[in-house]
């Protein structure tokens, strides 16, 4: 009897406290801040996009302010300079005295020297035929070319100076042959410096390169 008196007095409370649990009014927490104090708030992409082409058109609203005419300035182009560090070295020497400065390259052909040779015969045979004939008439220094371009021509020789190839030809000539004579050139980059001062402004660019007279200059249309 007294454990059905004390069941139905807990079945009792617990019925009340699940009452006034749903009754009473529920407390919320409260609320966080957006965002840490001292730091930024997030912002969309979409809405700083927005917030920019504002700033445009405002800017735009205004007339942009006129640029520096620069058309009455001189430019002079000097070079041109042989290898790329020269160019370089010139450039910075050069900089802090003009308004503008810019560097270009160019190819050039320059001079390798010169090649006396006997024309190439028809097969590879009658070059081998030939050779031996300058062998038997005491030429030594020669040699057949084997492949490219000059297959089967004999080289007699290359020479940095013109008269000695001139004096080489000469000799095989009098042999009896009939050598040929060729500038050997090759296709090389070089660059030039181009600058802009004011039209009553003067530089004397070769105090500061004394190692470079050899260079030219020009002048160019402005840049």
């Amino acid at each position: 009897m007294i454990l059905r008196i004390a069941f139905l007095l807990l079945l009792a409370a617990n019925i009340g406290v699940a009452a006034w649990l749903f009754i009473a009014p529920q407390s919320r927490p409260p609320a966080l801040p957006s965002n840490e104090p001292g730091v930024a708030p997030l912002v969309l992409l979409s809405e700083r996009e927005d917030a920019q082409a504002g700033a445009s058109s405002a800017e735009l609203a205004s007339a942009p302010e006129a640029a520096s005419d620069g058309g009455s300035d001189r430019c002079i182009s000097i070079g041109p300079f042989p290898t790329q560090s020269d160019m370089r070295r010139a450039l910075n020497a050069l900089t802090p005295s003009v308004k503008r400065i810019q560097f270009r390259e160019a190819r050039t052909q320059q001079s390798r020297g010169w090649s006396v040779f006997l024309p190439a015969p028809a097969t590879r045979e009658e070059a081998l035929g030939v050779a031996r004939q300058l062998n038997a008439r005491g030429v030594r220094d020669f040699y057949v070319v084997t492949a490219g371009a000059q297959q089967n021509t004999i080289s007699l020789g290359l020479f940095k100076e013109r008269n000695n190839a001139e004096r080489r030809r000469g000799e095989i000539t009098a042999l009896g042959f009939a050598p040929a004579i060729t500038e050997r050139t090759e296709d090389l980059p070089v660059y030039w410096l181009d600058y802009a001062i004011a039209p009553e402004s003067t530089l004397d660019w070769r105090q500061k390169l004394p190692d470079l007279l050899d260079i030219g200059e020009r002048t160019v249309a402005c840049f």
